[in-house]
This record gives C-alpha cells, sequence and structure tokens, in this order.
C-alpha cells in the first residue's frame, strides 16, 4: 500500500452568522435537509456523523473536535462501501466569521493515492463540493 495520501480544501462564504452555520451542520434535522436524506448526528466530542455525502454510500464518522460555532472534525471509520486503507481519513469543517458573513473552509485529508481510491476520492471531493452549495442555500434561504 502506497504511503501517500491526498485531500482536498473547499472555502465556502454563507451570508449568515455562524451559529446558524453550526445549526446546520450539527442538527440532524437540518443535516436531512441539505446533506441526505437519512443523515444522523449525536452532536458532541466523541459523538458519531451517520450521512451519505454523495448519496451513495453511507459513511459514519467520529467526532474527533467539537467546538460550537467554530470548528468539527471528522475521523472516519472503516467502512465496507470503501476500499481498505490504513490512513485515517478526515473532514475538518472551520468556520470564521466575517460579518454578516460566515467562512466555512473543509478540508479534507488521508485519502490513499492509490488506483483502488481513485473513485471514492472524486466522490468525496465532488460530494462535499456539490453538498457545501446546497448547506449554503439551505443556511441562506431555508433555516429560520
Amino acid at each position: 500500500m502506497s504511503d501517500k495520501v491526498r485531500g482536498y480544501a473547499h472555502r465556502i462564504d454563507i451570508y449568515a452568522d455562524t451559529h446558524k452555520v453550526w445549526r446546520a451542520l450539527t442538527e440532524s434535522e437540518n443535516l436531512t435537509r441539505w446533506c441526505s436524506p437519512g443523515a444522523d448526528i449525536r452532536a458532541r466530542a466523541g459523538g458519531l456523523l451517520r450521512a451519505s455525502v454523495d448519496r451513495v454510500a453511507e459513511l459514519e464518522a467520529h467526532i474527533d473536535i467539537f467546538e460550537p460555532d467554530r470548528r468539527l472534525r471528522l475521523i472516519y471509520l472503516p467502512s465496507a462501501a470503501l476500499p481498505p486503507t490504513e490512513s485515517a481519513i478526515i473532514d475538518d469543517f472551520i468556520l470564521e466569521a466575517a460579518p454578516p458573513e460566515t467562512i466555512l473552509r473543509l478540508l479534507g485529508s488521508g485519502i490513499p493515492s492509490t488506483a483502488d481510491w481513485d473513485m471514492q476520492y472524486k466522490r468525496l471531493r465532488m460530494g462535499w463540493q456539490a453538498a457545501l452549495t446546497r448547506l449554503k442555500v439551505f443556511v441562506e434561504k431555508q433555516l429560520d
């Protein structure tokens, strides 16, 4: 297995305060509206997120860092939907207040640079890009 890993970085500016964006990320009822219909979260350090970013593969992630209105870091658990790996696959959501907006950065890392991970890498990267666009629309237009 290769020691090389790859990642992705996304940034989206959302016209809302950080608390509103945080609620969209950490409340199950909101996740189901912009992320995936079956999404569920136990929003706390040591909690669990279950969702399908690309609406195909169901993934589970351990919540490693939980800093309200600021940072949410996920470490994905092994899944039959993904090829095996020895690296930790991480998604790190970082919120920055820039009134009247919130800058949301998503940094993904730990994805193996092997051929069997090429499609999964593309699905995660592109799936999150599409999901963040849905998040922006949801927060700005629908979340009260």
